[in-house]
């Protein structure tokens, strides 16, 4: 059988592969008081969502469709030693641990079992999970209940971190804090894993790297044909990443029209395929209100020194569209 070439070349041609994340200990860890930190609008009923959850990737399945659970994934990643060590070096710093803790948490974490440890990293891990006192002046100022590491409820949202565009993926820089180290766990998957080691042309974005002001995430970015890719600027994807990811697409020829769509920087209209989403063929569903105003810039390939070339283009969403 000839090797599988991963890629995404339509918004709605034939889905045989997708990465899912079933809801777990990420969303049991939600709270009235901690859940508008994590950017979910409440609480929910976790036993019942995955059933939800266990429905829909059986409907999938039953269609052909292979489903790779993202949680599964990081935990086979996690059973190579080199990418464990991976994760872990990029985790579990002075920057988000503190310094007095690293070492004996990160002992403790070398040894656990890999979906043990999978758990906890997109789980959460709170100060009742440690086997031992946590040290230094983060682990006193933690309490009994505090968070050693974050829950990742958004990791549900696996569209988000990474967005593969026609023959490669981007690893996205992520807006909100809160989400930032799925970024990086999808990229240890990437490179580790091997169903995908070696496999992968990365783009643009590096979760080792601060990207400042340059956020993406792949709810606004969709590959659309014919050369083309529709990207959403609002409140999550920036005017500064979408200029970075034109021109490493037109870079490497994987694009030669990049398509920026404004949308409100309100949380109604929070990502491009929120407000406007592909069915097939030449129908698409809209929340119109919104889709009447966006303002469409087009960036294509400049010519000399120039990277890029922009320019807006007056016309409604639905006929800049249908023409690319």
């Amino acid at each position: 059988m000839a090797e599988q070439t991963l890629g995404v070349h339509s918004e709605t041609g034939t889905l045989r592969q997708v990465i899912v994340c079933r809801p777990g200990l990420a969303h049991r860890r939600l709270t009235p008081s901690n859940c508008d930190a994590l950017l979910f609008d409440d609480v929910f009923w976790v036993k019942q969502a995955q059933k939800d959850h266990d429905v829909f990737a059986g409907v999938m399945r039953a269609k052909g469709v292979d489903v790779l659970d993202v949680n599964e994934l990081l935990a086979d990643t996690l059973g190579i030693p080199e990418a464990r060590a991976w994760i872990l070096d990029n985790r579990i710093t002075w920057n988000h641990i503190g310094v007095g803790m690293v070492s004996d948490l990160r002992t403790w974490m070398d040894e656990l079992p890999s979906q043990m440890l999978a758990e906890f990293l997109i789980g959460g891990l709170e100060v009742g999970d440690l086997p031992f006192d946590p040290s230094g002046l983060f682990g006193n100022h933690l309490g009994p209940h505090g968070f050693v590491l974050p829950p990742l409820p958004n990791f549900l949202f696996t569209r988000d971190n990474s967005a593969w565009i026609y023959g490669g993926v981007t690893l996205n820089p992520m807006y909100w804090a809160a989400r930032k180290p799925e970024t990086l766990l999808m990229s240890a998957i990437y490179r580790f894993h091997p169903k995908f080691a070696g496999k992968v042309n990365v783009h643009w974005g590096d979760p080792l790297v601060d990207h400042a002001l340059a956020t993406l995430e792949g709810g606004d970015i969709m590959p659309v044909g014919n050369g083309a890719v529709l990207v959403g600027m609002g409140e999550r994807s920036s005017p500064q990443a979408i200029g970075q990811l034109a021109r490493a697409l037109f870079a490497n020829g994987t694009a030669d029209r990049v398509i920026a769509c404004q949308i409100p920087k309100t949380r109604s209209a929070m990502h491009l395929d929120t407000v406007f989403t592909f069915c097939g063929g030449n129908v698409v569903t809209t929340f119109k209100e919104v889709a009447d105003q966006m303002v469409c810039y087009d960036l294509r390939p400049g010519k000399g020194d120039k990277h890029l070339s922009f320019s807006p283009d007056p016309r409604p969403l639905f006929d800049v569209v249908a023409e690319v």
